[in-house]
């Protein structure tokens, strides 16, 4: 569940309808994110269980791998894969889907938006069970 600050009295129009509608892409987000979990094969879910899936707008500092992560990065995959589970890792396992910058990729198109939400969230799922790159790719979730 998302939670915003209520915007204060005085506040303009203009911001206070681009913020109502910045929260339903994360609402839309968030749902198709919950469906696709819901989806996956029971085996595939129960190991899941301990990953959490988290949505920002961005990615803050620390996340920025790479000269234009902060505008073209989608999703992001920390902690240990699955492989390493128990062998000393300090992070939880966890996905973040920027939701900002998959609207940006998906053109403001709704339809687009829902189809990059799950591939990205497949993607990072591809990373948390130990696939690279290639791997994703080879599987068109690159």
């Amino acid at each position: 569940m998302l939670h915003f600050i209520p915007l204060a009295d005085g506040v303009g129009k203009g911001y206070r309808d681009a913020m109502a509608s910045f929260k339903r892409w994360f609402d839309v987000a968030d749902a198709e994110a919950s469906a696709l979990m819901k989806a996956l094969p029971a085996p595939l879910r129960e190991r899941l269980s301990g990953v959490s899936v988290t949505l920002s707008g961005h990615p803050v500092a620390d996340e920025i791998i790479e000269e234009g992560d902060e505008e073209e990065l989608l999703g992001l995959f920390v902690g240990a894969p699955l492989c390493e589970e128990g062998m000393g890792s300090e992070l939880s396992p966890e996905i973040r889907l920027f939701v900002e910058n998959i609207y940006d990729a998906a053109d403001g198109d709704e339809v687009a938006f829902r189809h990059e939400v799950r591939k990205t969230l497949l993607h990072e799922i591809g990373h948390y069970l130990g696939l690279d790159e290639d791997a994703l790719e080879l599987r068109g979730l690159a």
